[in-house]
């Protein structure tokens, strides 16, 4: 067992501050990671400040991190000392029921561990995440950053990547499709990228006018203002695929109509309750609403390997670790292009 600092968060009331934290000792299995970045996600403050009822103090979150192997278990020989590794949403999951075996632990059925405030046999009682300097995790769950990405800018692909890399790709997103990514944030504009690399035809749908030319930029083929509604009536039927990114509760109504014959709408951003459905659309047009998580391990490797290929990354400000209460209330604001990362050097 090892101590390192971290930043942790011991209320629900309290600012994230220095505390310190152990780690257990690296086993036969496990990976020892120096952490240099982590990328800071909407979920860390949902669970730092207990909006979801299930926080666990102190709390250390951050589940989009990026090192290096420090220290290798005897039977993690597939990694190497310096090799420049990544650990996602979760750290562990039964890897024995159907979800598990068919590659998707983040279905797992008997309950996943994720990367931070979840229970564990670790020290503290529960997992810690990576706002910290080092972290020891199952080889099972270390992935590999592709030579030659930015190892900044990949930290958020580990969670908004593969939100959104996931559905597109089991919804089929090829070339010769209409894809339509609704909301340009933190998911959406990974989004965007990761559709337009695939090949598809990409319109970000947005109420905001104003930001159409940074949609193009990052690679949407057209613009849909939805809150036109002469514009929203033209491009009825027109999309094979619509991926909500938009992460609070709004009326789905007003784009079902967007969509072709068994046309399917998946929720990303959202989760809760969204007000009420008409089912009028889905019956006469067989359409679907749908929603998706995270992506197993093997698929999010497979995710970061797209994008080492295409040379994506996400659009990040970089930060110190001393800035994170700050950054927590500008992404309450909307005001970060796109993600917030970590510079974990700066924490001591």
């Amino acid at each position: 067992m090892s101590t390192t600092p971290s930043y942790a968060a011991q209320s629900s009331q309290s600012p994230l501050a220095h505390h310190l934290i152990s780690r257990r000792s690296v086993g036969t299995k496990d990976v020892q990671i120096a952490i240099e970045f982590c990328g800071v996600c909407h979920t860390d403050i949902h669970h730092s400040r207990n909006d979801w009822g299930r926080a666990n103090y102190p709390m250390v979150p951050g589940h989009e991190i990026v090192g290096k192997v420090t220290a290798l278990g005897a039977n993690a020989g597939h990694l190497k000392i310096g090799q420049q590794v990544a650990v996602g949403c979760f750290v562990n999951a039964c890897r024995t029921c159907s979800s598990c075996q068919s590659n998707m632990e983040q279905y797992c059925l008997n309950g996943l561990t994720a990367t931070y405030n979840s229970p564990t046999k670790d020290p503290g009682g529960f997992t810690y995440g990576g706002y910290s300097k080092s972290i020891v995790v199952d080889q099972h769950f270390v992935l590999k950053i592709p030579d030659g990405l930015d190892p900044a800018g990949a930290a958020p692909l580990l969670c908004a990547g593969i939100t959104t890399y996931s559905p597109l790709v089991h919804w089929g997103v090829k070339p010769g499709m209409t894809v339509g990514v609704i909301g340009l944030g933190g998911l959406g504009h990974m989004g965007v990228k990761l559709s337009h690399a695939m090949g598809a035809k990409t319109v970000m749908i947005t109420t905001s006018a104003n930001k159409a030319a940074d949609a193009k930029r990052l690679g949407a083929d057209g613009v849909l203002i939805s809150s036109d509604a002469d514009a929203m009536h033209a491009m009825a039927n027109q999309f094979d695929f619509l991926l909500n990114t938009i992460p609070v509760a709004h009326d789905f109504n007003q784009y079902m109509p967007l969509l072709k014959v068994d046309g399917t709408m998946c929720i990303v951003g959202a989760i809760g309750p969204t007000g009420d459905l008409n089912s009028g659309p889905l019956i006469f047009g067989r359409r679907s609403v749908a929603g998706s998580l995270v992506g197993g391990i093997k698929e999010t490797q497979e995710m970061l390997d797209f994008c080492g290929k295409h040379k994506i990354t996400s659009e990040i400000e970089l930060i110190r670790i001393d800035e994170i209460n700050q950054a927590y209330e500008r992404m309450i604001k909307s005001d970060v292009k796109y993600r917030f990362v970590i510079d974990m050097s700066s924490l001591s």
